[in-house]
Formats: C-alpha cells, sequence, structure tokens
C-alpha cells in the first residue's frame, strides 16, 4: 500500500528539522503508520544511523516493504509491534540504552478511519470497536455497555468534552436495556434524541472519548513521556504532534517542568522537580496555510518539540 494511500504524513518538513537529525545517529519513531515521517528520517541516516519504529497496529506493519524497497535485508531499521508505552522495555531487548531522537505522531491514521470494520469512523456502519491494537480485548462496545451511568458521563466530559454527557452517560444506560448498541449506526440511532447541535460533530466528540479510553491514549501518553529523559543523550531531542488538548496540554506541561504536574508557585519553597528537557519553542508549531488546505486532518494538528539538556 502506498504511504500517501495510507495516511498523510502530517508537519513533515518541520518534524524532520526539528529533530535535528544526526546522519549516524539512532532515532525513534513511536508512531510508524503509514511510515512518511519514518521514511524522511531514514533517508537522512548514513550507513551507521540506526532508526526504531514502534507500531502496535498489525496492519501499519504491513508498511514496511515500502520504507525499506530495494533494501529488505536493511539493518539500520528495527520493527517493533508493540504500544510506545513500552519504549524503554523494548529498547533495551535491543541493547539501546539511549538515543538521539524520538518522534511520536498521536493522530489516528487516515487509513485506521476509512476501515469501515475497525470502528472508528461515524462514516460506515460497523462493531463499535476502536481497537487500535486487535489483540486487546476491551472494545468501545464493551464500554458503552458495561460501564455505570457515572463513569461514562465523566468520559465523554473529559475525553470528548460532550456538552450534554450527564444526559449522554444516562441515554446510553437506560437504551442498551432493551436495544444493542454493538454497532455504529444502532449506536447513533439509539442516541438521536439526545443529539446536541450539528450530528457528525457531536458524535465525533463521542467516538473520540469512546476511542482514548478503548486504547487507554492518554495513559499510554503519560508514560511515554516519562521514559523519554532517561532515553534521550544530551542535546538528542523528542518531538510530539498532537490533535486536541488534552493530549497537547499534558505535553506541554512535561516538556516545560519535567511533572504533569502544574508547580505552585511559592516564593520562599522551591518545590519543582529537576527538569532536563527544555522546549525548543515557546509555542508549538502549526501546519501552513498549504498543508491544512491539502490536508484537512492537519487542520488541529500541533508540533511541540524538546531538547535533553546537559546536567552539571
Amino acid at each position: 500500500m502506498k504511504e500517501d494511500q495510507y495516511h498523510i504524513p502530517v508537519l513533515l518538513e518541520e518534524t524532520i528539522v526539528a529533530l535535528n537529525i544526526k546522519p549516524g545517529g539512532l532515532y525513534v519513531d513511536c508512531t510508524f503508520g503509514g511510515g512518511g515521517h519514518a521514511k524522511a528520517i531514514l533517508a537522512r541516516l548514513n550507513e551507521k544511523g540506526r532508526l526504531i519504529a514502534f507500531d502496535q497496529d498489525a496492519d501499519a506493519g504491513k508498511n514496511l516493504p515500502a520504507l525499506l524497497a530495494g533494501k529488505p535485508d536493511d539493518e539500520r531499521v528495527i520493527f517493533v509491534p508493540q504500544n510506545f508505552r513500552h519504549l524503554q522495555r523494548f529498547l533495551r531487548l535491543h541493547h539501546i540504552s539511549a538515543v538521539d531522537g524520538i518522534l511520536a505522531d498521536l493522530g489516528v491514521s487516515s487509513h485506521q478511519f476509512n476501515e469501515a470494520n475497525r470502528g472508528f469512523s461515524i462514516r460506515f456502519n460497523a462493531d463499535l470497536d476502536m481497537r487500535m491494537d486487535q489483540r486487546q480485548s476491551l472494545t468501545a462496545f464493551d464500554v458503552v455497555n458495561t460501564y455505570t451511568e457515572q463513569r461514562l458521563h465523566k468520559l465523554f466530559e473529559q475525553y470528548g468534552e460532550v456538552t450534554n454527557a450527564k444526559t449522554l452517560a444516562k441515554r446510553i444506560v437506560e437504551v442498551r436495556r432493551t436495544t444493542s448498541l454493538r454497532t455504529i449506526d444502532g449506536f447513533k440511532q439509539a442516541l438521536r434524541e439526545i443529539v446536541k447541535g450539528n450530528p457528525n460533530k457531536y458524535f465525533a466528540q463521542v467516538f473520540q472519548a469512546l476511542r482514548i479510553e478503548v486504547n487507554d491514549e492518554l495513559g499510554a501518553l503519560k508514560e511515554m513521556l516519562q521514559q523519554v529523559p532517561s532515553l534521550l543523550k544530551p542535546g538528542g531531542r523528542v518531538a510530539i504532534i498532537t490533535f486536541h488538548s488534552l493530549e497537547d496540554r499534558l505535553v506541554k506541561i512535561f516538556f516545560r517542568h519535567g511533572s504533569f504536574d502544574e508547580p505552585e508557585q511559592h516564593p520562599f519553597i522551591n518545590t519543582g522537580t529537576v527538569n532536563e528537557l527544555k522546549p525548543v519553542t515557546k509555542k508549538p508549531i502549526l501546519p501552513g496555510d498549504r498543508e491544512r488546505k491539502d490536508n484537512p486532518r492537519s487542520r488541529s494538528a500541533k508540533l511541540r518539540v524538546a531538547e535533553k539538556i546537559m546536567m552539571v
């Protein structure tokens, strides 16, 4: 499958420039996907450079031959079919203790949205699935069919910013007693009476919340970020592309403070944690007008970059 059919890499040039790639360096692509970012990194590496690509989605692994076109035995590339929350563990298995750069593009790939049977998109009727890693058991149907009203309320409010999250949760619990919510059409039909505003936008927010919950996206992001400082070499860089405010806030706070808690301002007490990362840019890097026009899914993308500083 061609890369551009699978997924158009977002903020590609900006990301490659931000990583400040060394030809003989060691780099990690935490979200291989269609291989767009990985291909650009590999093109800048010499015979001593190495690229380790992670992706928990089995479909992404099928794009590896395109990356290795003409060089199927390229020893510079290692593919790890795992969630990036296990970053350090699998790097150690490959005898890697420190790297020059880490990249993560947190967006759902176009391929995942366009594959009807994956259940990510409101455009198709399929089982309410949304698992990025098909090896896991929890699906979106399990969430709407088993979670308590209170838990559903919190989920839709926090992860989807759904305006009537409480009403939505109550409706789901009421409806599931007599109606199956297993399919996307069945789910949408059962909730049509309580939809607020534009139905497409409303269900996009609902689906985002379910997808984040099913794949524990924020939990995985936190675990990965906490491993970054110890994995980067001094001067090494980490580049994270986010697509919604929940992710962006976590990345921004961690890059600034080295933890996920905003430090309290106290004039006499310094309780701040030691932060080995320094943001490279004060504000996130955004797609240009041309990219937003050519690739509408890039519109909400934000790239944040930090560098490992030399501790004295």
